[in-house]
């Protein structure tokens, strides 16, 4: 697995519409949106005991979370994502599942994971079973994307952040969704083995600081 490093900003509207200029003027929109720009929706694991969600607020140093995501809202196409964080580099694994399986997996029906050849599968299996993971909310919002070569550096721009509160029917694209936060937006820079400084300069906001804030976090605050 490749390591990636990672920076978080929450930006305000007026920071996004600086770094989008500033970001277009040297790296390249990305390719799979439409002028850099798609809707995502996930659907995040988490137990009773909010030990995901208490992790990422506590700063753990080395933590996972298991989440279902698709683009565009286009089913056809769900995959099944881990995100690892180890001292500050993270990873991510993925799995492509099948409408009918991401369903089964959401409402309990679990025996066809413990035979699936996919490993990803068995281990959120295993955690079903083992740390009483359930499907704990929708998140869904916009992101524009922006990627530069050397480095392997991507930058995003995420906003109209939205919550399902408890609701988890993430496959019905008329499910009730409601604002997160008020007008927040998180700029993400991640990279390989380094951040050229041609990119690290576009970045820097005079007052801003680099946090561990979520999308997933600022949905939970509201159930």
């Amino acid at each position: 697995m490749s390591m990636r490093h990672e920076w978080k900003h929450e930006i305000n509207h007026a920071d996004m519409l600086l770094l989008r200029q500033r970001l277009r003027t040297v790296m390249q929109e990305d390719p799979n949106g439409v002028q850099g720009k798609y809707e995502v929706r996930s659907l995040y694991f988490d137990n009773a005991a909010d030990r995901v969600l208490l992790e990422k607020v506590y700063g753990i140093k080395c933590r996972e979370k298991f989440r279902i995501r698709y683009y565009n809202f286009d089913t056809s196409r769900i995959l099944l994502e881990k995100k690892s964080k180890y001292n500050g580099l993270g990873t991510k694994q993925s799995e492509v599942l099948t409408s009918q399986q991401a369903l089964a997996i959401v409402h309990g029906d679990w025996d066809w994971m413990m035979k699936s050849k996919a490993e990803l599968i068995q281990e959120l299996y295993t955690k079903l079973l083992a740390q009483g993971l359930r499907a704990k909310t929708i998140v869904d919002y916009t992101r524009e994307a922006f990627v530069y070569g050397p480095g392997n550096v991507r930058v995003t721009l995420d906003y109209h952040i939205r919550t399902g509160l408890r609701g988890i029917d993430f496959l019905n694209p008329a499910c009730i969704m409601i604002p997160a936060g008020d007008n927040t937006a998180i700029m993400e820079v991640k990279w390989d083995a380094y951040l050229p400084d041609i990119i690290k300069d576009l970045v820097q906001l005079q007052g801003r600081r680099t946090s561990s804030f979520s999308k997933y976090q600022i949905c939970r605050m509201y159930g």
